[in-house]
């Protein structure tokens, strides 16, 4: 992706020197996997973050220290935010609707959101309370390291899907699927989070579609994103983490919809091809 020498977004919140209190939720390494599998990459992390509110004591400011490595992230992260905020003003401007900017919060270890206390192992998240995506940078890392995701744009994809549930936000789709959510059984309630996941990763797609019509996408950037995708498909985190796939307890879609979603955002930069709702997944 070019985004050197391009500016950034106003609307980032660095609390990269900031300590919360210690987080209680138990369960070790089980509890790690449960937050994998449900949180990252755009999973509503309302109900587990909310059980661990009261475990937040007072935070403490602190002088940030960063590495040349994590200040070009933070730049990039930037860029990103600054991109998606211009394509989706846009789209929204000409349905005659105006597009409320998110904030970006960047954090360490762990942080204090109106969805609750979350930590670095959550990954990127969206909390519709405050209407912020929040980011440890270290995310790309854990990308690279633990999913074999590579490339900028891979990392550009998990903002871009994390944005696709604010642009949700702001249509009103996450409060009335969540309403619906909150009625139905267990099983009926995961069918419907798929399908809000599904559509976040069409509208990371339809973002990338704008993105190259800017003519800021580079060769290969599409691949990664798609790669990235498949990376953290529910059938491809429960094998690897649970060694069996139930298909009734994935929250996000499998690796090929996941992949299939994005490319359909991609390739018509078309919200109204976006209805997951209502389509044959």
């Amino acid at each position: 992706m070019k985004w050197e020498g391009r500016k950034g977004s106003d609307n980032v919140e660095d609390r990269r020197g900031m300590s919360t209190g210690k987080i209680a939720l138990g369960g070790g390494i089980g509890t790690i996997v449960i937050v994998i599998i449900v949180l990252l990459l755009g999973g509503d992390p309302t109900q587990l973050l909310n059980s661990s509110k009261e475990n937040s004591q007072t935070t403490e400011s602190g002088k940030v220290v960063t590495t040349p490595e994590e200040d070009a992230m933070a730049n990039f992260v930037s860029v990103v935010l600054k991109d998606t905020e211009t394509v989706w003003g846009k789209i929204f401007e000409q349905s005659g609707r105006t597009y409320h900017l998110p904030v970006l919060v960047m954090f360490r270890d762990q942080v204090q959101s109106a969805c609750g206390l979350a930590t670095s192992a959550s990954g990127p998240f969206y909390c519709p309370g405050d209407e912020k995506v929040y980011v440890d940078l270290s995310f790309l890392e854990t990308l690279k390291e633990h999913f074999g995701a590579y490339g900028d744009f891979a990392a550009a994809y998990v903002i871009a899907h994390e944005i696709g549930h604010h642009v949700q936000n702001q249509l009103g789709i996450l409060e009335k699927v969540n309403a619906e959510r909150s009625r139905s059984s267990q099983t009926r309630s995961n069918k419907l989070s798929v399908r809000i996941e599904l559509q976040a990763d069409f509208l990371a797609g339809m973002w990338a579609h704008y993105e190259q019509e800017m003519d800021y996408l580079e060769t290969g950037d599409i691949e990664e994103a798609m790669n990235a995708a498949a990376s953290v498909g529910d059938d491809v985190l429960m094998k690897k983490y649970q060694g069996r796939v139930v298909p009734d307890a994935f929250t996000h879609g499998t690796a090929a919809q996941r992949k299939e979603w994005f490319r359909r955002g991609y390739v018509s930069g078309d919200f109204d091809k976006g209805d997951t709702f209502n389509a044959d997944i």
